[in-house]
C-alpha cells in the first residue's frame, strides 16, 4: 500500500505533472498570442478595406452628381443668350427646354430690376405678373456671380432646388429654373451601392435628398447622426463609423459635392462587415481547443515514456535488494535507463530468461507482421479492382469477398442508398443468397442501425443480436444463424451512399483492428460507388453534348452565310475608313493653324458649323507681352527680332499646352490665352495663375540672355475673370475661335499696367486663388475704357500646399 501511494505521489507531483503542465502551457500561450495578433491585424485590414471601398463609391457618386448639375446649368444657360430679345422668343426657348430636360419643372424670368416678367411650366404660362423678387437671393446672388444655386427645399416630400443664370448683356435680367432632384436616386441604385450597403445624399442641414433602396426616407432629418454631423460640419473630417437611421452601428464614408454643399454617404452595417472577424475568432477558439487536447495527449505520452522506465528501475532495485533474483527489469528505452536495467539483470543472473522472453516477443511480432502484410495485400487487390473498373457489378463482389477473407466473418452485405425513395437497397452479398426475398433486401430510412450509422458517420457494432430488437436485419440474421453484426456507413462529403454490413455466426465484440479495417474497405466501396455515379452522369452529359453538336453544326451553316454578308460589309467599311483617314489628315493640318482644343472640338463635332453659334460662358483670360519690344524692333535687325520672338513663343507654347489653355491669337509679342473655352475645367482660374507664374519664371532667364546680347526686354502678364461670348470670327476662307467681352479688354489693360516680371490680376481672380498664392495689393488702377477704378493684385508666388500659402500670407501681414 505504501509503494502504491509513493507511485501516485510521484506521478502527480514529480516529472509527470511538470512535463504535462509545461507542454500544455507553452502550446496554449503560443496559440493564444498568435490568434490575438491575427485577429487584430485582420480587423484593421478588413475595416480599412471596407471604408476605402465605401469612400471610392461615395466620391464617384458625388462626381457624377456634380457633373449632372453642371450639365443642367449649361442647358439652362442656353436660354439666356442675348439673341432672345423678345418675350415670345424667350417663352419658346423655355418651352423647348422643359420638353428636352424632364427634371426642370418650371422656369421664370426676372428683369434687370428683379421683377418677374415671364413664368413657364408644363401646365401653364404666365406673363407680366411683375412680382418683386429683387431681394431674393436667387436674383441678388446671380447678378453678383453670374450663376447661383438656391438651397434645396421639399414639395410634397419631393426634393427641389433652383438654378439661376444671369442673361448676357448689361442689366439683362435672370432666368430661374426649378429642378426636381428625384433623379439623384438614380446615382444610388443597388448596382452601384451594392447588396450589403446603402447610400443617401443630405443637404447642408442634414435632410435626405436622395437614397438607395435600403436607405432612409427622402426628407428625413439625419443631422443628429454622428457621421452626418461630421460630414456637414464646415472643415470637419468625415467619421468612418457611426449609427444608421435605425440606431444600428455602421461603417461610413462620405464625399461632398463642392458646388452645392451636399454630402454623399455610403454605409454598411458593422455586424455584417465584421462577420469574417467573428468567424476567425471561432476558428481560433477551436484551434486552441484542439491544441490543448493534443498538448495534453503528447505531454502525457512523453511523461509516461520517461516515468514508467524510472518506476520499473526503482521497483526492480527494491526487489533485488530484498533478494528476489528471479525478478526481471524489462525496460526498452534505447538510452542510459535501458543500460542500467541490463546491468541489474546481469547482476541477477537472469540473462537466459531475458533471451527467452525476447524470442517469445519476436514470434508474436512476426505473427502480427504477417497479418498486417496479408491485410495490405487484400487492400491492394481491392484498390486495383476499384481503379481498373467503373462497373459496380465487378468491383463490389471483390470488396465483399476480400472483406470476408480478412475479417474471418461469415457474411458481408453491401447496401446502396436511394435518396429519392429514402431507402437502403441490397446491391451485393457474400454468405447470403442475394436473390433470397426478405426484409433485408430493402430497408427504409428511420430508426434502424443502417440509418443510425449513416447519420453519425461512425461504425456501429451489435455483439449479440438475440438481445437486440426493432431492427429489420435482426430476424433475417438470427434465422440464418448469425448472432453479431458490424455496420460501417458508406458516406463522403456529398452525402450517404449506403452501408457495409459484416455478419458473424458467433456472438461477441468486434476487435478494434477489425473495425478500422472495415473503415478502409468502406472508403474503397465509397470510391467505387462515387466513380460509377460520376461515370453515369458523364455518359448522360455526353449524349447531351452530341445533341448540342448537331445544333452547333446547324449554326455553323448559318454562320457561313453570315460570313458572306460580312465580306460585303467589310468592303463598305474599308471605303469608309479611307474617307475617315482623309478627314484625320485634314484635322492634323488644321491643328497647325488653330488651337489643338478647337481643332479637336471640330473633329469630334457632327456639325462643325455649330461652333458659329454664340455661347456665353465664364472664362479666364491671360494677356502677356514684352516690355520695350517696340523700341527693340526699331533699333534691331528684323532677323534678330524674329529669333527673339521664336525663343519667346517656344517657351510660352510649351506652358500653354501643359496647362491646356486655348491660344486665342498672336499679335507680335502680345499673346492672349483663354481658359475654360472651348474645353471646360472646374479649376480654370488656378490653371491660368499657375501657368502665369511658371511663364514668369521661364521668361526670366530668357530676358537675362537677351540682356547679355544687348536687348533690354521685360515680361508682363495681366489676368482677368468674367463672362464672354465665345464662337468663331473671320470669313469663309479663314475662321478663328475667339472670345468677345469686357473681360478680354480688362486682361489687356492689366497687362499694359504690369511692369517687368510682374503678374497683375483682378481682385476676382485673386479671390479664386487666394489660398494658393502669395500676393500684394496694388493701388486702384484707372484703366482706359473703364469708368471706375479697378482693384488689382500682384501675384508674387504660387504654393501647391494650401497650408504653406496661409503661413506665407500670415507672415507677410505680420511684416
Amino acid at each position: 500500500m505504501a509503494g502504491a501511494n509513493d507511485k501516485t505521489r510521484f506521478l502527480r507531483e514529480g516529472l509527470f505533472a511538470k512535463y504535462v503542465v509545461s507542454l500544455v502551457g507553452l502550446v496554449v500561450f503560443v496559440l493564444a498570442v498568435n490568434g490575438a495578433m491575427e485577429t487584430w491585424i485582420s480587423y484593421r485590414a478588413t475595416k480599412t478595406s471596407l471604408t476605402d471601398g465605401l469612400e471610392d463609391k461615395a466620391q464617384a457618386a458625388a462626381r457624377r452628381m456634380e457633373q449632372s448639375v453642371s450639365e443642367l446649368e449649361r442647358q439652362i444657360s442656353w436660354v439666356t443668350t442675348a439673341s432672345r430679345d423678345t418675350l415670345e422668343k424667350r417663352r419658346a426657348d423655355y418651352a423647348q427646354l422643359l420638353q428636352q430636360v424632364s427634371v426642370v419643372s418650371q422656369l421664370f424670368q426676372l428683369n434687370g430690376d428683379g421683377r418677374e416678367v415671364l413664368r413657364v411650366s408644363r401646365q401653364s404660362t404666365t406673363t407680366g405678373s411683375n412680382a418683386d423678387l429683387s431681394r431674393d437671393m436667387r436674383f441678388t446672388d446671380t447678378v453678383a456671380r453670374g450663376v447661383s444655386y438656391a438651397p434645396a427645399y421639399f414639395v410634397d416630400q419631393r426634393p427641389m432646388m433652383s438654378i439661376s443664370v444671369a442673361h448676357s448683356g448689361f442689366n439683362a435680367g435672370v432666368t430661374v429654373a426649378e429642378i426636381d432632384l428625384s433623379f439623384l436616386s438614380d446615382f444610388l441604385s443597388d448596382t452601384q451601392v451594392g447588396k450589403a450597403a446603402f447610400a443617401y445624399v443630405v443637404d447642408p442641414r442634414g435632410r435626405v435628398l436622395a437614397t438607395s433602396s435600403k436607405g432612409p426616407d427622402v426628407g428625413k432629418d439625419l443631422s443628429k447622426l454622428p457621421q452626418v454631423a461630421a460630414a456637414i460640419a464646415p472643415g470637419g473630417a468625415p467619421d468612418t463609423s457611426g449609427t444608421d437611421f435605425n440606431g444600428h452601428s455602421v461603417l461610413s464614408a462620405a464625399s461632398t459635392v463642392p458646388k452645392l454643399g451636399w454630402s454623399v454617404l455610403f454605409e454598411q452595417p458593422t455586424t455584417q462587415a465584421l462577420m469574417p472577424i467573428r468567424d476567425q475568432l471561432v476558428r481560433i477558439a477551436l484551434l486552441i481547443g484542439m491544441g490543448l487536447m493534443v498538448a495534453i495527449l503528447a505531454g502525457t505520452l512523453l511523461a509516461r515514456r520517461m516515468i514508467i522506465p524510472i518506476t520499473a528501475l526503482r521497483d526492480g532495485a527494491h526487489k533485488l535488494g530484498e533478494g528476489d533474483f528471479n525478478h526481471r527489469i524489462d525496460v526498452h528505452t534505447s538510452d542510459e535507463l535501458e543500460d542500467l536495467a541490463s546491468q541489474f539483470n546481469r547482476m541477477a543472473g537472469q540473462l537466459q530468461e531475458t533471451y527467452s522472453n525476447l524470442e517469445t516477443k519476436v514470434d508474436e511480432r512476426t505473427r502480427d507482421l504477417a497479418q498486417s502484410i496479408n491485410e495490405l495485400k487484400v487492400l491492394e487487390e481491392v484498390g486495383r479492382a476499384v481503379a481498373s473498373s467503373l462497373d459496380l457489378n465487378a468491383v463490389l463482389p471483390t470488396i465483399a469477398a476480400r472483406a470476408i477473407e480478412i475479417t474471418h466473418a461469415d457474411a458481408v452485405l453491401i447496401y446502396g442508398y436511394d435518396a429519392e425513395t429514402r431507402r437502403f437497397n441490397l446491391v451485393e452479398s457474400n454468405g447470403i443468397d442475394k436473390s433470397a426475398e426478405g426484409a433485408h433486401v430493402t430497408i427504409g430510412e428511420g430508426e434502424t442501425i443502417l440509418s443510425n450509422a449513416a447519420e453519425s458517420g461512425e461504425p456501429i457494432a451489435i455483439a449479440d443480436l438475440d438481445l437486440a430488437s426493432g431492427q429489420p436485419l435482426r430476424d433475417v440474421a438470427v434465422d440464418a444463424g448469425f448472432h453479431s453484426v458490424l455496420v460501417v456507413p458508406l458516406v463522403d462529403q456529398q452525402g450517404t451512399l449506403g452501408s457495409l454490413v459484416v455478419l458473424r455466426r458467433a456472438s461477441g465484440e468486434f476487435a478494434g483492428s477489425v473495425t478500422g479495417l472495415m473503415r478502409t474497405f468502406a472508403n474503397q466501396a465509397v470510391l467505387a460507388m462515387r466513380n460509377a455515379r460520376l461515370f453515369t452522369e458523364v455518359d448522360h452529359k455526353s449524349h447531351a453534348l452530341e445533341a448540342a453538336n448537331e445544333t452547333v453544326r446547324a449554326q455553323a451553316d448559318k454562320l457561313k452565310q453570315q460570313t458572306e454578308q460580312l465580306k460585303d460589309w467589310n468592303k463598305s467599311l474599308e471605303e469608309r475608313v479611307e474617307t475617315q483617314l482623309g478627314e484625320i489628315e485634314r484635322i492634323r493640318k488644321l491643328e497647325r493653324f488653330l488651337a489643338p482644343q478647337v481643332a479637336q472640338l471640330i473633329a469630334s463635332s457632327d456639325s462643325p458649323e455649330g461652333l458659329l453659334t454664340s455661347q456665353r460662358r465664364e472664362v479666364t483670360v491671360v494677356f502677356c507681352d514684352l516690355r520695350g519690344f517696340t523700341a527693340f524692333t526699331e533699333a534691331t535687325e528684323p532677323e534678330e527680332a524674329m529669333n527673339v520672338l521664336r525663343e519667346y513663343h517656344a517657351a510660352l507654347g510649351t506652358l500653354i499646352f501643359k496647362y491646356e489653355g486655348t491660344l486665342d491669337k498672336y499679335a507680335g509679342d502680345g499673346v492672349m490665352i483663354l481658359f475654360n473655352a472651348p474645353i471646360q475645367f472646374e479649376d480654370h482660374v488656378q490653371r491660368a495663375v499657375k501657368m502665369a507664374v511658371e511663364m514668369r519664371d521661364t521668361i526670366g532667364p530668357l530676358t537675362e540672355r537677351w540682356r547679355n546680347r544687348g536687348h533690354s526686354l521685360g515680361f508682363g502678364i495681366g489676368i482677368a475673370l468674367g463672362y464672354a461670348t465665345l464662337g468663331q470670327v473671320g470669313f469663309e476662307q479663314r475662321l478663328e475661335y475667339a472670345a468677345i467681352g469686357s473681360v478680354t479688354n480688362l486682361a489687356s489693360r492689366l497687362c499694359g499696367e504690369a511692369k517687368a516680371d510682374q503678374i497683375v490680376v483682378s481682385r476676382r481672380v485673386y479671390g479664386m486663388v487666394e489660398p494658393f498664392v502669395e500676393a500684394r495689393a496694388l493701388d486702384d488702377l484707372q484703366l482706359k475704357g473703364f469708368n471706375h477704378p479697378v482693384l488689382a493684385m500682384e501675384i508674387l508666388s504660387w504654393h501647391d500646399d494650401e497650408a504653406d500659402a496661409v503661413d506665407a500670407s500670415a507672415a507677410r501681414r505680420r511684416g
